[in-house]
C-alpha cells in the first residue's frame, strides 16, 4: 500500500493563483486544497491536519501574519510558507519571527515554489518524527508505581530536576537507576541538550580516562585519531556516571577536579576544554563503606552526594508488581504483534511472593518472555517460569517452629509437583499420592490458588 499524499492548503484571495497552485501541486503528486481567507484557513486546519500551508500575506478578512500567529498557537501547527506580492524585509522578518518556514515573493516562479514546498514538507516530516520520538521517550521514561517509596521519589525528582544540583542515586542492580537519571534530565532545563551515559564498571581502567576526557591523536598506543570524551559530549546537558563506585582512585581524582573547575585537558593535550555539565551519578554500593576501606574518595563523595535519591528494591514495594507486570506485558505484546493479555490473580500472587533479586529488570525480562511464549490470552500460574517457584522464594525468612517448617516444605513440594505436571490437578494428585479433593483442600490451607489447566 502506497503512503498517502502529503497535504497542502493554499490560502490566497486571488482565484487564479489558487487554481494555478492547486493544479501544479496535484501534478506533482500532492493533495492540495485551496481557500480564499484567513478565517477559512483556520476552519480548514481545524477540520483536518495539513502538512503544509501556503499562506498569502494580503487577505480580505484577516491578514496573513495574524492567520500565521493563530496557526502557530495550535497544539500541532502545520509548517507555513508565506507568499506575498508586496514583500519587504520587515514583513519577511516578522513572518519568520512568528514561525514561518520560508517567505516567497510574487510573481511565483514554478521551480521556486516546488523547491520551497519540498523543503517545507521535509521540515514537517522531521517535526512529526521528533514529536513521535519525544512521545515515545516520555512513555519510556515514566516512573511507574504507586507505592509510598515511588511517590516520594517522583516528588523528589520534581523538586530537584529544575535545579543544577548534583544527584547521587542509590539502588540495587536492575532497580531503575538509569531511568531515574533520564527522568531528571527530561524534567530539567537541559532537557533539549545531550544526555550522555558512562558505565564506569564496564570500561577497563586503562580506557576510562580516554572515555571521559577524550584524547588527541598519537597520545598513546592505539590513539589513531582524536577522540571527544563524554564530558565534552555532554556539554550543556547531563552526564550520567553509572556505577561510580567502581571508578579507580586515579580517575576519581580527575573527575573531582572537573567538577570543581568545569574544565579539563584531553589526554595528550595541553589545551583546556571548558564545559557546562550537570553530573548525575549512581551506585549499587554503600559508598561510606567504600570510603572506610580506602576505595572511594571522601571529597568526591561529598561533591556528588548533593541530593541523594534511593530506589527501594522491588521486594520492598510489592504493590507495584502488578503495575509493572501489566505495563511490560502490554508493551511487549504490542511490540511483537501479539494480542493484549491479562494476568490472573493467582499469577500475580506468585509474582508478589517472589523476591525479585534482579528487581524491575528481571520482572521486565519475565514479562517479555511471557509475551512471546504464552499461548493464551490470560497468563495463569502454570505459564510462569520455573524460577519463580524455586528455593524459598515465598518464604525468605527461615521457619521459626516445626509447624512452620512443615508448612513451608509441603507448600514448596506441592508447587513443584504442580509445575512438573503443568498444573493438571489429577496428575498432580496422583504424583503426590493424594485424592484430588484432598489436594484441593491442602492447597487452600497452604494459600495456593487452584489454576486448572
Amino acid at each position: 500500500m502506497s503512503a498517502p499524499a502529503r497535504s497542502v492548503l493554499i490560502v490566497d484571495d486571488e482565484d487564479g493563483i489558487r487554481q494555478s497552485l492547486a493544479s501544479i501541486l496535484h501534478e506533482e503528486g500532492y493533495a492540495a486544497d485551496a481557500v480564499s481567507s484567513g478565517q477559512a484557513c483556520l476552519s480548514a486546519v481545524q477540520r483536518r491536519p495539513y502538512d503544509l500551508v501556503l499562506l498569502d500575506i494580503w487577505l480580505g478578512d484577516m491578514d496573513g501574519l495574524e492567520t500565521l500567529r493563530r496557526l502557530r498557537e495550535m497544539a500541532q501547527p502545520p509548517v507555513v510558507v508565506v507568499i506575498s506580492g508586496h514583500g519587504n524585509i520587515e514583513t519577511a522578518v516578522r513572518a519568520t519571527k512568528l514561525g514561518a518556514f520560508d517567505f516567497i515573493e510574487k510573481p511565483l516562479a514554478l521551480e521556486k515554489i516546488l523547491v520551497a514546498v519540498r523543503n517545507a514538507l521535509a521540515q514537517a516530516l522531521l517535526q512529526e518524527e521528533n514529536r513521535l520520538l519525544r512521545a515515545e521517550l516520555n512513555r519510556s521514561q515514566t516512573l511507574l508505581g504507586e507505592s509510598v517509596p515511588m511517590k516520594a521519589l517522583r516528588q523528589l525528582i520534581a523538586l530537584t530536576a529544575p535545579t543544577g544540583g548534583r544527584v547521587l542515586i542509590y539502588g540495587e542492580s536492575g532497580a531503575g537507576k538509569e531511568l531515574v537519571a533520564r527522568t531528571l534530565h527530561a524534567q530539567s532545563q537541559r532537557a533539549h541538550q545531550p544526555f550522555v551515559e558512562v558505565n564506569c564498571a564496564a570500561i577497563p581502567e586503562e580506557l576510562i580516562e580516554s572515555e571521559l576526557f577524550g584524547h588527541v591523536k598519537g597520545s598513546f598506543t592505539g590513539a589513531n585519531e582524536d577522540k571527544t570524551g563524554k564530558f565534552q559530549q555532554a556539554d550543556g546537558g547531563t552526564l550520567f556516571l553509572d556505577e561510580v563506585g567502581d571508578m579507580s582512585m586515579k580517575t576519581q581524582a580527575k573527575v573531582l577536579r572537573v567538577l570543581e573547575e568545569q574544565r579539563f585537558e584531553p589526554i595528550g593535550s595541553r589545551k583546556p576544554v571548558t564545559v557546562d555539565v550537570r553530573v548525575v551519578a549512581a551506585t549499587n554500593k554503600k559508598l561510606e563503606d567504600e570510603i572506610a576501606r580506602g576505595a572511594f574518595r571522601e571529597d568526591l563523595f561529598y561533591r556528588l552526594n548533593v541530593v541523594p535519591m534511593v530506589i527501594a528494591p522491588l521486594r520492598e514495594r510489592t504493590e507495584d508488581i502488578p503495575i509493572f507486570a501489566r505495563h511490560f506485558l502490554a508493551e511487549f505484546s504490542e511490540a511483537y504483534g501479539r494480542k493484549p493479555r491479562e494476568i490472573s490473580a493467582g499469577a500475580l500472587e506468585v509474582m508478589a511472593q517472589y523476591p525479585w533479586p534482579g528487581n524491575v529488570r528481571e520482572l521486565r525480562n519475565v514479562m517479555e518472555r511471557l509475551a512471546i511464549m504464552c499461548p493464551d490470552e490470560r497468563v495463569e500460574v502454570h505459564h510462569l517460569p520455573p524460577e519463580l517457584f524455586r528455593g524459598g522464594a515465598r518464604n525468605p525468612q527461615p521457619a521459626a517452629t516445626l509447624a512452620e517448617a512443615r508448612h513451608d516444605y509441603e507448600r514448596e513440594m506441592i508447587l513443584r509437583k504442580l509445575e512438573e505436571n503443568h498444573w493438571n490437578m489429577t496428575r498432580t494428585a496422583t504424583a503426590l499420592g493424594l485424592e484430588r479433593s484432598h489436594l484441593y483442600r491442602k492447597m487452600k490451607s497452604l494459600g495456593i490458588s487452584a489454576q486448572e489447566n
